[in-house]
């Protein structure tokens, strides 16, 4: 079962001079209809998050700049997370979705890149049917356009696409990849043999590619066991394999609210790493993420 935490971990975060970076939440309006993968009439899940819904929740956990992700697979919700980040200064990014099956949408993709606070683009691969979508030839134009256009991938799929992420990051080692929740691993089904399964892939992709990867999305892959004893494991293995210089802490909310919420994980994540220093933890907690996503100038990153 998860646990309830004092402030204290909070405050060691807040006593430095870093800026606490959450690299991976959503906002949502199910009544705009393409939100295809949201169960109806879910009492948390199905139900607008707008920013003023995560206002409090990011002045107690002294967050002060968000990453906005994609939700659904449309172009139009896209250009809807840009003018929420245009409205909302803590959104300093926004990573979108284009459609990789249509080449013509390279203009689209043009077009939002012009955008400041666009980050790069998201295919929903976790949903597709086919495992190996991801390397049809139909659809490399778009990553070689992230290339071209100096954007990011964020890499959202399963222990069971890992083979094909690795064989896809070779391809393109110039194209700026995240890995999202870790690649989900299956920690409800927490077996020697699953976990050596998705540890062996997270080990390839980290050693063989310049990848990066989310501290997000965990708690959400357990049933109700969402301790830090269930998930050490994981993320000690994220962190010793990528180096905190390549890990980014991202909340998920509001997914995340299906287990607990925004302060709860914040600081459960931080216990997770409080064997870290405190360079490595303001690496995980807001360095990383400012780096990999350009949220600020060179000369304005504390401590990296």
């Amino acid at each position: 079962m998860g646990h309830e935490f004092s402030c204290s971990l909070t405050f060691e975060i807040k006593s430095t001079n870093m800026t606490i970076v959450d690299a991976h939440q959503h906002f949502w309006h199910p009544a705009r209809g393409d939100y295809n993968w949201m169960p109806a009439n879910h009492p948390i899940i199905s139900r607008t998050y707008t920013p003023a819904d995560l206002t409090t929740e990011l002045h107690v956990c002294n967050v002060e700049k968000t990453v906005l992700v994609q939700a659904a697979p449309s172009i139009e919700e896209t250009e809807y997370l840009l003018g929420i980040a245009d409205a909302t200064p803590h959104v300093s990014k926004v990573v979108g979705w284009i459609d990789f099956e249509d080449a013509e949408q390279i203009q689209s993709l043009k077009r939002i890149a012009a955008h400041p606070k666009l980050a790069g683009v998201r295919p929903m691969i976790e949903a597709m049917p086919n495992d190996d979508w991801m390397l049809r030839k139909d659809i490399q134009w778009a990553f070689q356009a992230i290339v071209d256009h100096d954007l990011t991938l964020d890499c959202l799929g399963l222990p069971r696409h890992l083979a094909n992420f690795h064989t896809l990051l070779k391809q393109y080692p110039d194209m700026r990849v995240v890995v999202d929740h870790c690649m989900k691993p299956q920690i409800r089904n927490h077996s020697e043999a699953n976990f050596s399964t998705w540890a062996d892939g997270i080990t390839r992709l980290a050693d063989d590619s310049q990848a990066y990867c989310k501290l997000s999305g965990l708690v959400t892959e357990t049933d109700t066991d969402w301790s830090a004893a269930a998930l050490k494991p994981y993320t000690d293995h994220i962190l010793n394999t990528f180096g905190p210089e390549r890990v980014m802490w991202g909340s998920d909310w509001p997914v995340l609210r299906l287990r607990c919420e925004y302060r709860q994980w914040f600081e459960l994540a931080q216990s997770l790493v409080s064997e870290r220093s405190k360079a490595e933890k303001e690496m995980i907690f807001g360095n990383t993420a400012a780096a990999f996503y350009r949220l600020h100038s060179p000369n304005n990153i504390a401590n990296i």
